[in-house]
């Protein structure tokens, strides 16, 4: 661990009540669940020493510590990152997979990671809520390529990157709240552009259900730190060439408004269960 990580951590450390079990990751849109933490400790990213900064509308720069309080019922410690740093925004694959460093150090030995994402499967629809059970890297990028402090395994090569047992409590308390969910795979580009309808084609040729600009190298760190990890993508709106519309940021953001209490509901009751 070098200097300015550990300055990170001492910092971040210093204002925890309680050392976190339980990370979380909310996409583009998805802030609002931050909110529902009991006696929060809200720390702005920008005050955080060496911590990378997020330039993107609909992600919030915050780190918030706290639980989940629901009739009796109180949640293992949450850190819970409102906002993240994406590839294209610093070209630095190491200050994007920052947070899963830190939360790691401090102890969390579970992620849940979402995003919002673009629907490529035609059996979807823009809100609608997708388990992610494997990805595609299309970026030529990984957060463990020329790290001095990376020991490859047997285990870490050969284990499936998200749980399947988180996976299969998920889709069942799912189904038990009422909520429609789909299970797919995830695409990740560099960004920031869109991408064109002859490389949705090709995404869906090659397996994709859904594609965006994030999430894979946090899934790809996170397992190598030897965390468990479930993925969530919010389809916010269909990709190019599917979509009759032209694409837009604020339609994402709108759209994971309008699902956001379904999203909230379902995360917080993985959440208590996990």
């Amino acid at each position: 661990m070098n200097s300015k990580f550990q300055e990170t951590i001492k910092y971040v450390s210093e204002k925890a009540k309680n050392l976190p079990s339980i990370a979380v990751v909310l996409g583009s849109g998805l802030g609002d669940f931050a909110q529902l933490l009991k006696d929060p400790i809200v720390i702005p990213t920008a005050e955080i020493p060496h911590y990378p900064i997020s330039t993107v509308q609909g992600h919030a720069g915050r780190i918030i510590l706290g639980t989940l309080e629901n009739k009796g019922r109180q949640s293992a410690q949450l850190i819970v990152f409102q906002g993240r740093v994406h590839l294209y925004e610093s070209n630095d694959v190491q200050k994007v997979v920052y947070p899963i460093r830190v939360a790691a150090a401090l102890g969390a030995k579970q992620l849940i990671v979402t995003n919002a994402a673009g629907g490529i499967n035609r059996l979807f629809d823009a809100g609608t809520l997708m388990f992610i059970s494997d990805y595609i890297n299309l970026t030529g990028e990984n957060p463990l390529i020329g790290s001095a402090d990376i020991k490859y395994t047997i285990n870490i090569r050969t284990n499936p990157p998200l749980t399947p047992a988180l996976l299969k409590k998920a889709k069942s308390i799912a189904q038990q709240l009422g909520i429609a969910t789909k299970e797919g795979v995830y695409c990740w580009t560099k960004g920031p552009t869109y991408e064109s309808a002859a490389e949705i084609r090709m995404m869906a040729t090659l397996g994709a259900d859904a594609v965006g600009m994030s999430t894979v190298p946090e899934i790809i760190f996170a397992h190598h730190s030897g965390m468990e990890i479930l993925g969530i993508s919010c389809i916010t709106n269909m990709a190019t060439g599917i979509s009759p519309t032209k694409l837009s940021h604020n339609e994402v953001t709108e759209t994971a408004n309008r699902v956001k209490n379904d999203f909230t509901r379902l995360v917080s009751e993985i959440i208590f269960e996990m």
